[in-house]
């Protein structure tokens, strides 16, 4: 995979993410209709772990939230390991020897 398109969807879903948590934390303080947890963990799992765990910080939202913090946490982790698993490039070359030793 591109290292510039891998990159970008990691930024684009952590500012997604980002946003989320914004408008979650907004809806809270108003007493409005809230941004449903599973949605905010699956855009931290599809690549928005550090955006939303940037926002978890940075506006004091769902901090002590169990289990969300420990899942949100666990999303962080599969980003950091699948953006690594994605751009290594020993990885790639070894899917790659592998699969032309299979044909």
């Amino acid at each position: 995979m591109n290292l510039h398109l891998t990159l970008g969807w990691f930024f684009c879903v952590s500012l997604f993410s980002f946003a989320l948590m914004y408008v979650d934390k907004r809806a809270a303080r108003a007493g409005r209709s809230r941004v449903p947890e599973r949605t905010l963990l699956l855009s931290a799992f599809l690549g928005g772990g550090p955006g939303a765990k940037l926002a978890q910080a940075r506006f004091r939202h769902k901090t002590q939230k169990q289990p969300f913090k420990s899942v949100l946490n666990l999303a962080v982790i599969a980003n950091g390991f699948l953006a690594a698993v994605i751009l290594s490039e020993r990885f790639r070359a070894g899917v790659l020897g592998m699969a032309s030793g299979l044909i």
